[in-house]
């Protein structure tokens, strides 16, 4: 199955090519849009498709430039261009980006399918070349590359002589200087221990390394990627360093046999630095060395007294739900936690003091995880809420345990802020606040959040992932999806009206992901609020 996402400012082309092809049946996803190249970037950048359909007329960032940011960050992606102009200067500026294909408006449905059966050829033979073993066997066996890998050793492990290593790097071929530095590490294993596809893995990789924006890398031992960044800001440095982190695991991890533990070192501002940054991220490495999960750790981010805190919130890996909308739920996400919880219940007015007691017991052992975890003990904190009384009070009507739920989750909240000092929870917060705030607006993206909590979007896309458990994107559309829920229970709106209001640019594409998400159309969704 080849992912596919597509790109045009006419409302109506994305319609056709969301509707108008059998995806599944023809061995394709369908697995997102956007109108503008500006927008697309970022929903890209997180979803990581196979193959990108855009269109090359578009406002803001028209879909060549799109297409040369694609293929220098994530340069195994397929583009095929549309267009209405059967001009030979487009049709040569495609060709030099390394387009696949060029179809001309107005194009059949058959006409696409075709285009992108020969792209899913390709791919499959890209991935076939790239996989052979011994690709990778024989460049290492290459003298140029030998010689390469025992410099680029060498430097990171401080014993090159650093009076000469601009002139041994500008004979290799590589240009090292800059303002900044920073040290990455890619272990890549297997989780079955099957040594052929850690090996296919790191094939994979060698053959993607040299399109690494602002990075030279080599393999330190059979599985261990090693990569040097540079860059004129830390901002900058910042940026390449996740944004490469995250395409190394998306490419390690296309078998999903292996997972991939990336370590990020401290910034340094000389060569001769790089060895501090390059133990830096070894010490990551062997402090997670039990770690069978696919993880990007920075030093920059566990530094400081905020670790003890930061990590009791990050052990509460108990599976129970509540506890992980307990970690990261803003204040403005009570009422939905209360209205979930009331929602069973009403399912079972017959037992309303039976389901309300199980829900508000569930509830309080949550809190109880919680604040045990962060260095605080229930019983001297809120003693009232683990008497029997407590809940058979709050049991006798739905307006008392309405009220009784929103004072506890309230306390789990302000005490969970009031012990969170750390970077990822200021970052996670203030982010969930501005979606809370912001959802509505159509150019709220990655790149609009991540501003607003001051990071790059690739290191923001990094902590919110591995932070919440789901993209940005899913996040995003859940809360636009549970506002446009909301909408359809409390006021008669109109579909359209409820797409435009939760953020959604197209009512149709809003029907397609509600569908998706919760198995029924809108207007089934509303039937069944009505019966």
């Amino acid at each position: 199955m080849y992912s596919v996402f597509a790109v045009d400012d006419e409302p109506i082309v994305l319609e056709g090519i969301r509707s108008r092809i059998d995806w599944e049946g023809s061995g394709f996803s369908f697995a997102g849009e956007a109108t503008d190249g500006e927008i697309a970037l970022s929903m890209i950048h997180e979803i990581k498709p196979d193959i990108l359909i855009t269109d090359i007329k578009m406002p803001f960032m028209d879909g060549l430039q799109l297409a040369e940011a694609i293929k220098r960050t994530q340069p195994w992606i397929k583009i095929i261009i549309l267009s209405g102009h059967d001009e030979f200067d487009y049709a040569k500026k495609a060709i030099s980006i390394g387009i696949e294909d060029y179809i001309l408006k107005p194009f059949t449905p058959d006409e696409l399918v075709s285009s992108l059966n020969k792209i899913a050829v390709q791919i499959d033979k890209e991935r076939k070349q790239l996989s052979d073993i011994s690709r990778l066997r024989e460049e290492l066996k290459s003298n140029e590359a030998l010689i390469k890998k025992e410099f680029l050793n060498n430097l990171v492990h401080g014993s090159e002589e650093m009076n000469t290593v601009i002139k041994k790097s500008s004979d290799l071929g590589l240009n090292l200087i800059s303002r900044y530095y920073k040290v990455l590490i890619s272990r890549i294993e297997s989780r079955t221990n099957n040594t052929q596809t850690q090996q296919e893995a790191c094939s994979l990789l060698n053959s993607y390394s040299s399109a690494i924006n602002e990075a030279v890398s080599f393999f330190h031992h059979s599985n261990l990627l090693v990569c040097i960044f540079k860059g004129s800001t830390q901002e900058e440095l910042d940026d390449n360093t996740f944004r490469a982190a995250e395409t190394i695991s998306h490419i390690a991890t296309k078998n999903s046999d292996c997972t991939v533990l990336t370590a990020i070192g401290k910034t340094v501002e000389h060569l001769s630095q790089l060895n501090t940054s390059y133990e830096d991220a070894k010490k990551i490495l062997e402090a997670n060395s039990a770690d069978s999960s696919s993880r990007i750790i920075s030093s920059d981010d566990l530094s400081g007294d905020e670790k003890d805190t930061k990590n009791a919130l990050l052990d509460l890996k108990e599976g129970d739900p509540l506890v992980n909308k307990l970690k990261y739920a803003a204040k403005g996400d009570i009422q939905s936690i209360i209205e979930e919880s009331m929602g069973l219940i009403r399912k079972n007015p017959d037992q309303f003091s039976v389901f309300a007691s199980y829900l508000l017991v569930d509830l309080i052992f949550a809190v109880s995880k919680l604040v045990e975890k962060l260095g605080g003990n229930i019983k001297e904190l809120n003693p009232e809420i683990l008497q029997r009384k407590f809940i058979d009070d709050a049991v006798s009507d739905e307006a008392r345990f309405t009220k009784t739920l929103e004072q506890v989750l309230a306390f789990a909240l302000e005490y969970r802020d009031s012990k969170m000092t750390g970077k990822y929870a200021d970052v996670i917060l203030k982010a969930k606040r501005y979606i809370e705030e912001n959802y509505a607006d159509q150019n709220t993206t990655l790149t609009t959040v991540a501003e607003a909590v001051a990071l790059s979007p690739n290191h923001f896309s990094t902590i919110f992932s591995q932070e919440c458990k789901t993209t940005f994107i899913e996040y995003l559309t859940n809360v636009r999806l549970e506002n446009a829920k909301r909408l359809m229970r409390e006021t008669d709106m109109k579909g359209y009206d409820i797409a435009y209001e939760c953020g959604f640019s197209d009512p149709h594409y809003f029907s397609y992901i509600f569908k998706k998400n919760t198995g029924l159309s809108p207007r089934e969704y509303k039937l069944s609020l009505e019966n």
